[in-house]
């Protein structure tokens, strides 16, 4: 082996190992996970019956952000929007 390759196949693996330990500590203490699931969810659902156009809108709101961060199937959030139309 030639020394440039070793001298490449050093880098690679040192560059390698910088990047596996460098990574930031998170906290995963219960205030957190609750704003974490607040931002998913929201609060638009607080009060909503379900009554009026008004309240179908949160509800339709809530429902979008449990799509968007995939915490309900494609095929749950199709059957939701189906029974919207």
């Amino acid at each position: 082996m030639k020394r440039a390759d070793a001298a490449r196949i050093i880098a690679v693996c040192g560059l390698s190992a910088a990047g596996c330990t460098s990574t930031q500590q998170v906290s995963a203490s219960k205030d957190r996970l609750n704003q974490a699931a607040r931002a998913v969810v929201g609060t638009s659902l607080i009060g909503a019956r379900g009554a009026t156009p008004t309240d179908q809108n949160k509800i339709d709101e809530t429902v979008a952000g449990l799509c968007g961060a995939r915490a309900w199937t494609q095929s749950e959030c199709a059957r939701h929007d189906a029974a919207q139309q």
